[in-house]
């Protein structure tokens, strides 16, 4: 059953990931209010930020040279299907570790919060997503 609920959160944290607030959300003072988030589980979200942080630098940098070299093989006059296909090999390689990487920041991020403090964090991410809902529906109307 505790593996159950772990792939559960791990599927949610998936999702949430690309939902997250930018930069350092939890030192805006909206969201520490919303999660009650004290000071030392603030401290403790600055350290995986910063553990990670370098990686993470360095992933989007490969993420863009890759996407770069693709756009140069793509602008040439004659196409090389052979470079075309190494270098998408190269950017779905860096894309996977990047999005693995960030992952695993959030999944430490998560062992810092209590679970009544990760739903309120997923009410307050679900709640742009829902607005937006409710107006493409108001519009269709």
């Amino acid at each position: 059953m505790r593996r159950f609920l772990l792939i559960a959160v791990l599927v949610c944290a998936v999702g949430a990931q690309a939902q997250l607030p930018p930069g350092k959300w939890w030192r805006k003072p909206e969201i520490v209010r919303q999660l009650v988030l004290s000071e030392d589980q603030q401290t403790r979200l600055d350290q995986i930020f910063r553990g990670a942080a370098n990686d993470l630098i360095d992933l989007k940098a490969e993420v863009e040279k890759q996407s770069i070299a693709l756009r140069g093989e793509l602008e040439q006059r004659q196409l090389n299907r052979s470079a075309i296909r190494a270098i998408s090999v190269r950017l779905n390689d860096a894309r996977g570790k990047l999005f693995e990487r960030e992952l695993m920041m959030l999944v430490d991020m998560r062992g810092v919060l209590t679970d009544e403090q990760w739903s309120r964090m997923r009410a307050v991410l679900d709640r742009p997503r829902t607005q937006l809902q409710q107006q493409r529906q108001m519009r269709k109307q």
